[in-house]
């Protein structure tokens, strides 16, 4: 968790260099994200709010993910994530935002996407960036190395924009 930690303070270290503020929606990690950042003192300086979105009504009712899109793709999905941060963007004060939905395990895998998928997303202003990966171990793992690499891509996505 000390890796955690410290992602969470260099992830408010650049908020505060570039004064904004950041919010999460989170599904996969159910909060994890947000609670690693309200860890650390002070994080209300750069932490607008955080979104734990576990079904996919409340994707759509809180977060603007069109359910036709979860439809089509699955809640699982790049495109769903990438909706999911534009959403927790757009349903706060924050400049830049993150998202994660997946798999954790051990049951719940579903024909090309087995336990330990994860999707991600991140936002600012119009860009989107997502990804998909797969990580192994059990619950526990698969949420901790989901969070690890949202604030790992949200600091890469930072130094782009």
């Amino acid at each position: 968790m000390e890796e955690l930690r410290t992602l969470a303070e260099e992830v408010g270290i650049a908020l505060q260099k570039k004064r904004w503020l950041l919010s999460t929606a989170e599904s996969v990690t159910g909060g994890g994200i947000a609670q690693a950042i309200t860890d650390i003192a002070g994080s209300s300086e750069w932490f607008d709010c955080g979104y734990v979105t576990y079904s996919n009504a409340s994707k759509t009712e809180c977060l603007d993910v069109s359910a036709a899109l979860i439809a089509q793709h699955g809640a699982v999905s790049e495109e769903v994530a990438g909706e999911m941060a534009k959403g927790a963007l757009a349903n706060s004060d924050a400049h830049i935002s993150l998202s994660t939905t997946g798999i954790a395990g051990p049951a719940g895998a579903v024909p090309g996407k087995p336990v330990g998928t994860v999707c991600f997303g991140w936002t600012v202003a119009n860009a989107v960036h997502t990804e998909r990966l797969v990580f192994g171990g059990d619950r526990d793992a698969v949420r901790r190395q989901t969070a690890i690499h949202a604030l790992q891509g949200l600091l890469r996505f930072m130094e782009q924009h």
